[in-house]
Formats: C-alpha cells, structure tokens, sequence
C-alpha cells in the first residue's frame, strides 16, 4: 500500500490565484509562487496547477509561473488547463513539470491521448475527469466546467484507464469550493473501475472529509485548495490528523 499523498491544487488565472465555487466566479487570492513555496516548506507531497481559462482561450499561461516555481520548490508538479498538442505537453515538461493533465482535448480526440502515453509515457499523463451530477450518474464537462461533453463521467474515467494514463484526478464540479466534503459516491465508482491511482479533488472542508474519502474509496491522494488557501489548517495539522485516523502519509520535514 502507498502513502496516501496530499496535494495542493492551485487554480490560476492572468498569472494569480483564483478560487470560486462550482468552478464558477473565480476572484484573486493571491500569488501563485508564494503559494507553492509556502505549502512545499510545510511538507505538501505534490502540487497541481491549473490554467483556469486556458481551453476558452486557447493559451496557456502556466510555463513562466511554473519555470519560477522550480527554482525553490523540489516535489513532483502536475500542469493541466490548455494542453492541446504534443508541443504543449514537451513545453511543459520542459519548464519543470513532471506531469500534464488532460480533460478537455482527450474529450476532443481521444487518439490524443493515446499519443500522449506513447510519446511521453503513463507517468507523465494525468487524464481529468471534471464531473457535474446528472439524473442518476456524472457527465464529463471540458473548459473549467464550462462546457458539457455528453460522455458520462464514469465512462470516461473508464476510456483514460483504458488508453494508458497513470492516474486520473478527479473533480466534482457540484463540490468544488463548498467545502462540505466529496462526492465520495463519484471517487468510489471510478476507483472501484479503474487500476490506476486515483487523485480527488473538489470539497475538502476539514480533515474527516479526507479521511472518510480514504477509507471508503481507497483513493490514493485528494487534492486540495480552499483549506489551505484561506489558512484553515496547515500541511502537518492536515497529515496529522490522517495519520492519527490510521492513513499512513509521507511525515513533514
């Protein structure tokens, strides 16, 4: 059994942090680098960046942020948001991050991420699953949540095992921001079909909602943003408490 990781999800905009809820009315929080820095020294695992607006507006602004990043910050660093094209992913990879996710172009085009794995290896790609509960099961929604895909969520969790990436993130856009806890239904249908590593995301309020996601879905890692951007807990106080639940995490230098 691995560690259980922690992870810091940072949602970027115009070079800032922004935090919304549902994925929507996104407002500045402050400075990405800071960040980062702040939450690598209290012992975070990994970090997620994500371009908020990318994929509406066909860019990406995340390499200058990340190229800086990697000057203080030496754990493993996942971009997603705007990943379009093997050129998007090698300029990535080239800037420091050891991982790119891929949601909405995948929905696109599947083949793309066949070409991903066999150009860059499972590792190197995460697949996204940006979920909205709809009627009796989740639909899979491309561009932040902005946009709806009619492939269901499930299904698409599926359909990336099945083309080679080597961990899938999960994020529930009717959680996102609220912080009343995970879809825990959602992260253990998905975890319960794939083989991979699964990442939850959107929801954290406290540490029993990490911790009652863990044991029920056995999940591998939760990323995790307003709790640590608003200072509600810290890194160790979060780890802490997961490894008094009996979750066994990576201890804080």
């Amino acid at each position: 059994m691995h560690k259980f990781r922690l992870i810091g999800r940072i949602d970027i905009n115009n070079e800032n942090v922004v935090k919304g809820k549902c994925l929507e009315g996104l407002r500045k929080i402050g400075n990405p680098e800071n960040f980062s820095y702040q939450y690598y020294i209290d012992g975070i695992d990994e970090l997620i960046f994500i371009d908020a607006v990318a994929s509406l507006y066909d860019r990406n602004s995340l390499v200058k942020i990340l190229r800086e990043t990697c000057k203080k910050v030496f754990i493993p660093i996942t971009i997603g948001g705007g990943i379009r094209n093997l050129n998007d992913i090698q300029e990535a990879l080239n800037a420091g991050a050891d991982k790119v996710a891929i949601n909405s172009q995948g929905l696109r085009d599947m083949n793309f991420i066949k070409e991903a794995v066999h150009n860059y290896g499972s590792q190197a790609i995460v697949g996204s699953v940006v979920a909205r509960r709809h009627r009796y099961s989740w639909e899979a929604f491309m561009d932040n949540a902005k946009h709806r895909s009619g492939v269901n969520a499930i299904k698409w969790a599926e359909m990336l095992a099945g083309a080679g990436v080597g961990e899938i993130m999960v994020t529930s856009i009717d959680h996102d921001g609220l912080m009343k806890g995970f879809d825990e239904e959602l992260v253990c249908k998905i975890a319960e079909i794939v083989n991979i590593p699964v990442i939850a995301s959107g929801g954290a309020g406290k540490c029993d909602h990490i911790s009652s996601l863990v044991k029920k879905s056995h999940c591998d890692a939760a990323a995790i943003s307003s709790l640590l951007h608003y200072n509600f807990l810290n890194v160790e106080e979060i780890k802490n408490n997961l490894s008094n639940s009996g979750i066994e995490v990576r201890k804080c230098k």
